[in-house]
């Protein structure tokens, strides 16, 4: 069975939806990068709602000059898109899962693979942690104080208690904090 991690860049107030200028993908100092990388060694399957599946789709492609490798490895990965709306992706490796797409979800997690993952799309993954879906949850805490913004956990759910797999800080001053469900 496949593991289903969140992976979110989140403030240090808790929110992980982005409303200040706090995150940019190219200014990562190399030991975070490099911690990604490996995180992305460990997946094959991108989960992205619409919205983040189109701001992605609009941006890294469009890169010629990445430093960061993350181009490539978002053109290489399989990617799934949820989405009621679309129906032709226009990015290699991309499927649209509509319909019920929760249990379109539960059977990606039951075939053979490495991880799936899930970044940004705030509403995807409430939905997803609402389903009890979730195995892992991959926090990069920037050392910011946002004061507004949605939260990575939807007002009213409580979460069983959580496991520390990893803790680790950079030198950016960002912190990575894996839990496993």
């Amino acid at each position: 069975m496949r593991t289903l991690a969140i992976t979110q860049n989140i403030s240090l107030d808790g929110s992980i939806e982005m409303l200040g200028d706090w995150f940019d993908p190219a200014e990562q100092d190399a030991e975070l990068l490099e911690s990604m990388r490996l995180q992305s060694e460990q997946e094959d399957a991108l989960l992205l709602g619409r919205q983040t599946f189109e701001d992605f789709r609009g941006y890294w492609p469009l890169q010629t000059d990445d430093q960061t490798g993350i181009t490539q490895e978002l053109n290489e990965v399989q990617k799934y898109v949820v989405s009621s709306t679309m129906t032709d992706p226009e990015w290699q490796n991309s499927s649209v899962l509509a319909g019920d797409w929760i249990a379109q979800v539960r059977v990606l997690k039951e075939q053979e693979g490495r991880d799936i993952v899930v970044t940004g799309s705030i509403t995807l993954t409430h939905a997803l942690i609402e389903s009890g879906l979730v195995d892992e949850y991959r926090l990069f805490v920037y050392p910011v104080v946002q004061g507004r913004g949605r939260r990575l956990f939807p007002d009213g759910h409580e979460v069983p208690r959580l496991r520390l797999v990893e803790a680790r800080g950079f030198p950016s001053g960002v912190s990575l904090l894996r839990y496993a469900v």
